[in-house]
């Protein structure tokens, strides 16, 4: 089966279809900016132009989103437009773009990728997933299973979200050196390490490139390591999760973790 991932970010929204076997795009990935404003009907349209690069070439279709989805239902917005909000995502792409469709959170899907792919495969207890990019995304894994929708960039630290502390956005905008924002990273992790006790953190996102520049810097009890799939993570894992809902049967826009199915072993 042929099936198309979609990443929808803050920058842009890229896309290819995917070898869900081997967790490897079979073409060069398709990009366009993201729209701004990222309303409901623009972003569905820049989808339906990175999908009309690969006519004819996928049956099903897995996207992430930037926020929370539940039963393909968008029910928050943080860093798109707020017309996201309850919005039938998973119904709007699958009427727009005609083939079955499936939406999950990005972080969510960069996880799928690294525990089935990546980083953590092969790896049992409790994994933490965390992206840093415009925000911090983070997905939460038990033994395989993904438990979805964490959100963990909005706990607080100092007094803020953490990811308007610790995200690599918030590096760039305060031109924070590697160090100085290594210690707020270190202290996210110790937050996070604290209330969950993780077996491993997998950090990525695009500063995941450049990750012997911070890494080295931060002194924590959870072995961490960077993502190995980088910016293709989330493409993957949306194809992957859109692979596991055609095995469970036809449930257009309900992501295989609503109902706590395993993603990966």
């Amino acid at each position: 089966m042929a099936i198309l991932g979609i990443d929808i970010g803050g920058s842009g929204v890229k896309g290819a279809p995917v070898d869900t076997v081997r967790g490897e795009l079979l073409a060069e990935r398709y990009r366009v900016p993201t729209p701004q404003p990222s309303d409901v009907t623009s972003v569905v349209e820049a989808v339906a132009e990175v999908a009309g690069q690969f006519e004819g070439q996928f049956d099903r279709v897995g996207i992430t989103f930037p926020g929370v989805v539940v039963d393909g239902v968008t029910r928050t917005a943080a860093n798109v437009d707020k017309s996201w909000l309850d919005a039938p995502a998973a119904r709007l792409f699958a009427n727009r773009l005609g083939k079955p469709v499936s939406v999950l959170n990005d972080a969510d899907a960069a996880g799928v990728a690294e525990v089935t792919f990546g980083a953590g495969r092969d790896q049992a207890g409790l994994i933490v997933m965390l992206t840093f990019g415009t925000g911090i995304g983070s997905a939460l894994f038990l033994d395989g299973t993904l438990i979805p929708n964490t959100e963990f960039g909005h706990l607080e630290l100092d007094g803020y979200d953490a990811e308007t502390r610790a995200s690599d956005r918030a590096r760039e905008i305060e031109e924070l050196s590697w160090e100085k924002w290594a210690s707020r990273v270190r202290n996210y992790l110790s937050h996070v390490e604290g209330l969950l006790s993780p077996r491993l953190f997998i950090l990525g996102g695009g500063v995941s490139k450049k990750a012997d520049r911070f890494l080295p810097l931060i002194d924590i009890r959870t072995p961490m390591v960077p993502a190995t799939l980088l910016n293709n993570a989330g493409i993957i894992g949306a194809a992957q999760t859109a692979e596991i809902d055609a095995r469970k049967g036809d449930r257009d826009g309900i992501a295989p973790h609503e109902a706590g199915a395993r993603v990966a072993g």
